[in-house]
């Protein structure tokens, strides 16, 4: 299928009602009343808030392929993509009617409902679940075992988001979308289980260079046992880490979902039609590891207490009353020339002040700065 094609289908198919980050139980539920017998919704288990955790299983083919996101609260972006991915799968539209046929999904939306209610990346016992791995301390992680075990996966796909600071190498290419074939053991063999998982990231890859060219990364594959995905490949399970990431001026992440949406489809066709060996994973080391090479905003050449230096600005994820809010914070202050900009502000060597005209330091939170006597929104 042409990636026109598959844009075609996202447009089609996105779910209109799932838009932004804040992504809950609440956006979702409404959803899974829609779908129709093809899909199997089940409750799989309690949060330790004791909200229900959803697993939908739709197809009919012998490969197996277990999907789960919100492992980390805020990271929502997959979530939207599953559900524009199911909106196609249960319409059975004729093109992507094979992958049903081939391959059985199990796909849990959201598997930590607490974190997505506060937006946080950790669970309501303050755990990461992603380092949970091996402990098994929290119900969620137990939750995501036991379905590992009994769904018996032939692929895995780890559903994450990433931060606004990474880069595609050591470049000004923002990794919008990264990949990962996680180690299995702490020498990161590349084992044939990694080869198969990194054959399917380079098909993923190669689609979406048509469309974001240089701007897909791989992350450090440091082993980490406590890690879900470095569990499971130790299993022999071939598994994929997908992080959905910025793109210019997308802070709501709606144009990475479609690239989420696209690498799922394209991933999803390739393994149906054909047995995926790992034969073809050498082109997984053509795509750059991430660097972190950005802030949010840099005001260049800015005088602050008569130094003339680079003002780096990230923007801090706040919930408040239900709203997420982006809250610019200075966070360095100096010569940032080995950093860039997702928006960059030449000051000229004026002087750079907070929005009630105090003196700028590290930590300084606000969505003004002043500079020659006018407010700047960051």
């Amino acid at each position: 299928m042409q990636i026109d094609d598959t844009r075609r289908l996202f447009l089609k198919y996105k779910e209109e009602h799932l838009y932004g980050r804040y992504i809950t139980h609440k956006d979702i539920e409404p959803l899974l009343k829609k779908f129709n017998k093809n899909i199997e919704i089940d409750i799989i288990g309690y949060s330790v808030l004791d909200r229900p955790i959803y697993g939908l299983k739709i197809g009919t083919g012998k490969k197996r392929i277990l999907m789960w996101s919100q492992m980390h609260g805020n990271e929502s972006t997959t979530t939207k993509a599953v559900f524009d991915l199911l909106n196609t799968l249960a319409d059975s539209e004729a093109v992507v009617k094979h992958i049903l046929e081939a391959c059985t999904l199990y796909i849990i939306p959201i598997l930590n409902p607490d974190g997505a209610l506060a937006y946080t990346r950790i669970n309501a016992n303050q755990v990461d679940l992603n380092r949970d791995a091996q402990n098994l301390t929290q119900p969620e992680s137990k939750v995501l075992k036991s379905i590992f075990e009994t769904f018996n996966p032939d692929f895995c796909y780890n559903l994450h988001g990433q931060r606004t600071i990474f880069s595609a190498g050591k470049t000004n290419n923002s990794a919008t979308v990264s990949f990962l074939a996680p180690a299995q053991d702490e020498a990161c063999t590349i084992t044939n289980t990694r080869k198969i998982a990194m054959e399917v990231i380079a098909q993923m890859n190669k689609a979406l260079q048509s469309i974001i060219t240089e701007q897909v990364g791989v992350y450090d594959d440091a082993f980490n046992l406590n890690c879900v995905g470095d569990t499971f490949q130790s299993n022999n399970v071939p598994t994929i880490l997908f992080e959905a990431g910025h793109y210019k001026n997308d802070y709501e992440r709606e144009i990475t979902r479609e690239l989420i949406y696209i690498a799922y489809v394209e991933s999803l066709l390739y393994i149906s039609s054909q047995e995926v060996t790992g034969r073809h994973y050498k082109d997984y080391f053509d795509i750059p590891e991430n660097g972190k090479c950005f802030l949010d905003v840099i005001i260049r050449n800015g005088k602050v207490d008569d130094k003339l230096l680079d003002i780096g600005i990230q923007y801090q994820e706040k919930l408040e009353n239900g709203e997420l809010k982006f809250i610019p914070k200075v966070v360095e202050m100096g010569c940032l020339n080995e950093l860039y900009g997702h928006k960059e502000i030449e000051a000229h060597g004026a002087e750079v002040f907070g929005e009630n005209e105090e003196e700028l330091t590290e930590g300084y939170e606000n969505v003004f700065v002043i500079l020659n006597n006018e407010k700047i929104l960051l």
